[in-house]
């Protein structure tokens, strides 16, 4: 069973930054993506980041530019690093990896809020 532990959600004011971390129970890399997704109240759960296997990342257009996917092999661990946040960036996060089997993560609340 593949476990994927997110953290490193919170609130924080408008133009601030946050760095989420998803640590996978086995290798990252035996995944044919990693990703980032969002889901806002109301709203459908939408794509904000991907990284494949090869370390080629792809981007929702409102994320480019002030988000950025990374990861670590050698810790099982994927990041999105968030930069000049927005009250539109409001959501519950979930990592996702697919293998093409999908696995999800239990979420992290990320809340934009002056």
């Amino acid at each position: 069973q593949v476990q994927l532990v997110e953290s490193g959600g919170g609130l924080v004011q408008p133009g601030g930054s946050l760095r989420l971390s998803c640590t996978v129970s086995r290798s990252i890399v035996s995944f044919n993506f990693m990703g980032w997704y969002r889901q806002a109240p109301g709203k459908e759960r939408e794509l904000v980041a991907l990284i494949t296997t090869n370390g080629v990342t792809t981007y929702v257009d409102s994320a480019k530019g002030r988000f950025t996917i990374s990861r670590d092999i050698a810790k099982n661990t994927v990041y999105l690093q968030m930069n000049s946040l927005k009250p539109a960036d409001t959501a519950v996060y979930y990592c996702n990896a697919q293998s093409p089997t999908s696995y999800w993560g239990q979420g992290t609340q990320v809340t934009v809020s002056s």
